[in-house]
Formats: C-alpha cells, structure tokens, sequence
C-alpha cells in the first residue's frame, strides 16, 4: 500500500537508443523487455549566449504483456510518453562486489510521432498494474549478471 505522503512516478517523453531487447524467465515464462531512452534539454550558459542539447538516458524495463508490445512495436528513434516507477535492485558481480543499478519500471507506453508512423497499431490496452516481479525473478536477472553497470542498458 502507497504512504499517504508518497509517490513514485516517472513521466517521460524522449526517443528509444535501440530496438527493446525481450527475454522470458525460465521460471515462469514471464516476458521482460529493456531497452534505453534518450531525453533531451536545451542548456543556455548566459556568459557565452550559447546553447547546447544535453541528452539524459534512461534504462527502461517492461514486464508482461507490455514487454511483448515493446518488442513488437518499439524501434530504434521511436519517439515515445512513458510513465512508470523508479526501481532500485542491487546484485553481486562476479568479483564478489556489491552492485546497484536505479531503472525505470514502465507501467504504461504511449507511442508519439507521426500519425502514418503508429497509424496501423492498436493502442496497448489497459491491464491491471504490474506485479512486482517475484523474488525468483529477481534472483533470475542477478544469476544472469543482468544490470551490469558496463552494459549500456
């Protein structure tokens, strides 16, 4: 249950780095897909009247029937609204050495862009929240070194 004085929630709006990569876990076949965003902010620096873009990126996961959609219909420069949870996991690396990683859990996935470019999809229909993923599934992703801070997403 969520505090009276709480929230998590992440709104986001920016262009996919790549095609979402889909895994099933082998406990329960439970789809997952990660993939990286890019969001970009123009940044005025007054002493020298320039501009430049800076780009943030974000990692991004998707569970389920969502995580099927991402892997269906999301590609590399999508332009894309997101809104989800910040999630924290923290796993061993192969060293021994405690690691942590912060991710963006989406709960849902609006594609944007040009009506020619989504005008052939149906919008992904509203589904009941996300489990929070089982402590086998999160055991699964820290077997398999997901999360690694090497890996760009």
């Amino acid at each position: 249950m969520r505090d009276v004085n709480s929230l998590n929630k992440v709104l986001l709006i920016g262009r996919l780095g790549g095609k979402p990569e889909l895994r099933y876990l082998p406990q329960n076949q439970r789809a997952i897909a990660r993939f990286s965003l890019a969001t970009n902010e123009r940044v005025f620096n007054p002493s020298t009247n320039e501009s430049r873009i800076r780009t943030e990126w974000h990692r991004i996961v998707a569970w389920g029937k969502l995580a099927e959609f991402c892997e269906k219909f999301l590609t590399q420069g999508k332009q894309v609204h997101i809104e989800g949870k910040l999630r924290t996991r923290s796993w061993q690396d192969r060293e021994g050495n405690k690691r942590t990683t912060t991710e963006i859990e989406a709960q849902n996935i609006v594609l944007l862009g040009k009506r020619e470019e989504t005008a052939d999809i149906e919008p992904f229909p509203a589904e009941t929240p996300a489990a929070e993923p089982s402590a086998d599934e999160e055991m699964s992703l820290r077997e398999e070194g997901e999360g690694d801070d090497e890996v760009p997403f």
